[in-house]
């Protein structure tokens, strides 16, 4: 299917796009480049060191809280695929909220993500410095921040391709990593890696049981592993810049899915398998480095602290382009600066400068003001992901009824169960919310996203009411 096929009827209500940023870009993203985006949306830092918290409150049901999150996110990909495919666009969902419910939500759910991505590259470049400095000490971690900003300035700013380029070996070598790891955790459990023996199910029964905490524990588990599957969200505003923006993206979703069980819930299961849940390493070096050591692998932290690297370096990556693709998007539906939606050559530099910038502003606030305005700033983005998914799960519900009255040949990937999934997930969206609001660490995350949701909700209704009546 051509790009132009997936555009929509021109009178149509539901046409609302940034089709104006989306000429202007180029389209050099080869399906490979799709697939492994979405592939290292998946894999990211958070799996590899963030996951020891959540194994440490839940224990072994640890792969209970994952398996469940992830049908969630599985849910929340599918419904933005459909919609995704549907009408490819850089804004990605933001695009969708806006032609489902209007620019105010399109306007709220943009920015907010965008400052989600512009803070979460300072968090990267920071952990990613705090490794290079533990290998190279005496050198000074900014220093090490402002390489990386540049490095990855400079691939942004390129092209397309040179992006696609790093995120697909950034990816392609954290593939290799997990799945190494999952066949050597396999390979230990069955009792045939050479000097290992079966674990059995000692580990998942003992110290405590399967769960060790209650259900408070699994809740906390539960809550730490909905936010380490952010990131996916990026192929589906990347699909808009490549050369089969309809079908690449309906395939990279596809097979995001199996890819989620595979790699969360199976590492996890792996992890509490093969160590005790209350190893102190499995919080201090991390699930990952407490498993191979376990093994015997030789080397088995520096080993991590690579992979961990490789990680966060493709973060930086993927989101410095996706906060900048957001802001071009944003700019071109009149939601933004004119200046910020500037594209030359095919790529929105000043967008990528901003972003880029605004990231780096973060790392120097996080040495200036270290007791207040960083530790606000992380609050403040804490749940805007969740913010982000119920924006998704309540566009399908719009987008897809009027999507079958109006042109039904454009549903390449259909919603399962549509309306049933849909609204089941927007009841769990509100039952974590809700949970959140009962934990003294998550609530003060979901105040803070909360009062950014709500100012940019405000403003976003201003601007649509002054263009209402400047239009009138």
């Amino acid at each position: 299917m051509s790009r132009n096929s997936a555009s929509p009827p021109t009178g149509s209500p539901a046409a609302v796009s940034d089709a104006g940023a989306d000429s202007a870009l180029t389209h050099g993203l080869k399906q490979r480049h799709l697939s492994m985006i979405a592939l290292g949306g998946v894999i990211g830092a958070g799996l590899f060191v963030g996951s020891g918290a959540g194994i440490a409150a839940a224990g072994p049901s640890i792969i209970v809280a994952y398996a469940v999150s992830g049908l969630l996110v599985m849910l929340v990909m599918r419904m933005l695929g459909e919609m995704s495919a549907a009408n490819p666009a850089s804004g990605s969902f933001s695009v969708h909220a806006e032609r489902a419910i209007g620019p105010w939500a399109g306007f709220t759910v943009g920015w907010g993500f965008w400052v989600l991505l512009c803070v979460a590259v300072g968090l990267e470049g920071i952990g990613a410095a705090k490794i290079v400095t533990g290998w190279l000490p005496g050198t000074p971690e900014w220093a090490w921040v402002a390489l990386f900003m540049v490095v990855f300035l400079g691939t942004n700013l390129a092209s397309v391709k040179k992006f696609g380029e790093f995120e697909f070996w950034f990816a392609t070598l954290k593939v290799v990593a997990i799945t190494l790891f999952l066949a050597l955790g396999v390979l230990a459990i069955l009792g045939v890696l050479p000097g290992t023996e079966a674990p059995g199910t000692a580990n998942l029964s003992g110290a405590g049981g399967f769960l060790p905490n209650g259900t408070e524990g699994l809740v906390i588990g539960l809550l730490a592993s909905v936010f380490a599957y952010g990131g996916l969200e990026t192929v589906t505003i990347a699909a808009a810049e490549s050369e089969d923006p309809v079908g690449g993206v309906a395939k990279a979703v596809r097979t995001a899915m199996w890819r989620i069980a595979l790699f969360y819930v199976g590492s996890m299961a792996v992890v509490v398998t093969l160590v005790p849940w209350d190893d102190p390493k499995v919080v201090e070096v991390g699930p990952f480095y407490a498993a191979l050591d376990h093994l015997g692998i030789s080397g088995a932290a520096e080993i991590m602290n690579v992979v961990i690297l490789v990680a966060l370096l493709s973060a930086m990556n993927a989101n410095i382009y996706g906060a900048s693709r957001m802001a071009c998007s944003l700019v071109a539906r009149g939601q933004g600066p004119k200046r910020l939606g500037k594209v030359s050559s095919g790529v929105p530099r000043t967008a990528v400068l901003i972003s880029s910038v605004f990231g780096f502003l973060c790392v120097l606030l996080s040495y200036w003001r270290p007791d207040d305005v960083f530790p606000w700033l992380l609050n403040m983005i804490g749940a805007v992901i969740l913010v982000v998914w119920i924006f998704i799960a309540v566009s399908q519900l719009i987008l897809r009824d009027r999507m079958e009255r109006e042109a039904p040949e454009r549903l390449v990937v259909r919603m399962w169960l549509f309306p049933v999934l849909t609204v089941v997930a927007l009841l769990a969206m509100a039952g974590i919310f809700f949970l959140m609001l009962r934990q003294p660490d998550t609530r003060d995350q979901l105040v803070a996203s909360g009062a950014l949701t709500l100012v940019l909700g405000v403003i976003g209704l201003v601007r649509q009411r002054r263009a209402a009546a400047v239009n009138a």
